[in-house]
C-alpha cells in the first residue's frame, strides 16, 4: 500500500491518473476519509492526476497521540507532495480539508495553483463545541456522536430514504481512531484565518450547501467569499458533504473553475484535438482531405462548435456524449452518420452492452422500427469491429 512517512507518521495516500496532467489534490471532511471523494474520481480523471490521502488521524494513515493543529496538517500536505515530486498543484478541500487549504494558500502560496474551499469556514466557532464534541468522544468513542455527525453531513430526506453513501460515511466514522479524530477536533477547534484571508492569491471557488448547519453560508462561506479576493461561489442545495449530495453539481462546479471554457481563439484547435480523438485519425484526414472551397467554412464550422464548443464542455464525459449522439442519429434515421459514431465508438470506449441499452431505450421512446434499423446497423458494425 502507499505510505508516506512524516515525522515518523505515517499517511496514506492514492495517485491516479496520468503524470503529464495537472494534480490535483483532494482532501476530506473530518470523521471521513479519502473515499468521499470517490464520485468525483471518474470524471476529475481525464483532465488530472488526483492525489487523495487519509489526514493523519484516519483511514489508513497513523493516528500519533495529541492534539494536531491546522498547520500540522498543512505540512503533511506539503511532505506528501513533495515525497512524489509534486511541485505545484490544485486543492480542493471540504470543511477540516477546507482549513488545510486556505493554510497551504496562505502559507505555502508558490505551490497553489488554484483552491476550491467546500463546506468550510476560516474560523469553526464556538470554541465550546469542540469541547462538547471532545469530552463525548472520550468518554463513548465515536459511537457517542456519529448520530449528531450524520445529521450534520445529511439531509434528513437523505438519512430517512437510507441514501448509499450515508451508510458507507457512518461506516467510515464508526471505524475512525478516536484519538486521530480528537486529535483533529482541537485542530479546527484552534483554527482562525480570518484576519489572514486577504493574503490568498490563488484563484478560489467557495462551494457552500444551502441545507449545511455545520458551515453555513452566512458567517462561513460568505465570509470566505468576501475576504480571499475575486472569489467564486457556487452554493447547493445541500447539506454539508455537499459533494456526496449533489456529486454531479459539485464536480460540474469544480471542472468549471479549473477547466474553464476554451475561449474563441483556441476552440478550433482544441476542436480538431477532440475530433481526432472521438473519431479517429483516419477519418480526420479523409475529411480534410476532400475539403474544397465550397464546403471548407461548413468543415471549419463543425470543428470550432460541435468539436471545440460542445464536446470540450466537462458537464458530460464523452462517452456520455457518444450515447447521446446515438441516440440523437436513431431517432432522426441519420443512419450514415449514427454508423459513423457507432464504428468510432467502437474503435474506444464503448462495448456492445453500451448498445443494446440506447437501442433499447430508443425502442421505447422512438418507436420499434427505429431500434430494429438500430440492431441491425449495430450487429454489422460489431461483428466487423470483432473480427477486424
Amino acid at each position: 500500500m502507499p505510505f508516506v512517512s512524516v515525522d515518523n507518521t505515517r499517511l496514506f495516500y492514492r495517485l491516479e491518473g496520468k503524470s503529464d496532467r495537472p494534480v490535483l489534490v483532494l482532501s476530506h471532511s473530518i470523521g471521513c476519509d479519502h473515499g468521499m471523494w470517490a464520485p468525483q474520481v471518474a470524471d476529475l480523471l481525464p483532465h488530472f492526476q488526483i492525489l487523495r490521502y487519509d489526514t493523519r488521524g484516519h483511514g489508513a494513515s497513523d493516528a500519533p497521540k495529541g492534539e494536531y493543529s491546522i498547520e500540522l496538517l498543512g505540512r503533511d500536505v506539503l511532505a506528501l507532495v513533495d515525497s512524489l515530486g509534486i511541485g505545484k498543484f490544485a486543492f480542493c478541500g471540504l470543511s477540516m480539508g477546507g482549513a488545510i487549504g486556505q493554510w497551504l494558500a496562505i502559507n505555502a502560496q508558490q505551490h497553489i495553483t488554484h483552491l476550491v474551499l467546500a463546506n468550510t469556514s476560516p474560523y469553526f466557532h464556538p470554541r465550546s463545541n469542540w469541547e462538547n464534541r471532545i469530552r463525548l468522544v472520550r468518554e463513548g468513542g465515536l459511537a457517542a456522536i456519529a448520530d449528531m455527525a450524520m445529521q450534520r453531513f445529511f439531509s434528513p430526506e437523505a438519512l430517512a430514504r437510507g441514501d448509499e453513501y450515508a451508510s458507507s460515511i457512518r461506516s467510515v466514522i464508526l471505524g475512525t481512531n478516536p484519538v486521530g479524530y480528537l486529535g483533529c477536533c482541537a485542530a479546527l477547534r484552534d483554527v482562525d484565518h480570518r484576519e489572514l484571508l486577504a493574503r490568498i492569491k490563488a484563484p478560489t471557488l467557495v462551494i457552500a450547501g444551502d441545507r449545511d448547519v455545520s458551515t453555513p453560508w452566512e458567517g462561513h462561506g460568505e465570509l470566505l467569499a468576501q475576504k480571499i479576493p475575486g472569489t467564486r461561489a457556487v452554493r447547493l442545495p445541500a447539506a454539508h458533504l455537499s459533494n456526496l449530495a449533489r456529486p454531479r453539481s459539485f464536480t460540474t462546479a469544480l471542472l468549471e473553475f479549473l477547466q474553464p471554457p476554451e475561449d474563441s481563439s483556441n476552440a478550433f484547435e482544441a476542436g480538431m484535438a477532440v475530433r481526432r480523438a472521438m473519431l479517429g485519425d483516419a477519418h480526420v484526414d479523409r475529411a480534410i482531405e476532400t475539403t474544397t472551397d465550397f464546403n471548407r467554412d461548413f468543415q471549419d464550422l463543425i470543428t470550432h462548435y460541435a468539436w471545440g464548443s460542445i464536446w470540450t464542455r466537462p458537464g458530460l464525459d464523452r462517452r456520455s456524449r457518444r450515447l447521446l449522439v446515438l441516440a440523437t442519429m436513431a431517432v432522426l434515421g441519420r443512419w450514415e452518420e449514427f454508423r459513423m459514431h457507432l464504428r468510432a465508438g467502437l474503435a474506444h470506449e464503448l462495448e456492445p452492452c453500451d448498445l443494446k441499452e440506447v437501442l433499447l431505450q430508443a425502442a421505447i421512446y422512438a418507436g420499434v422500427p427505429v431500434a430494429n434499423t438500430g440492431f441491425h446497423i449495430a450487429s454489422e458494425e460489431i461483428e466487423n469491429h470483432q473480427s477486424g
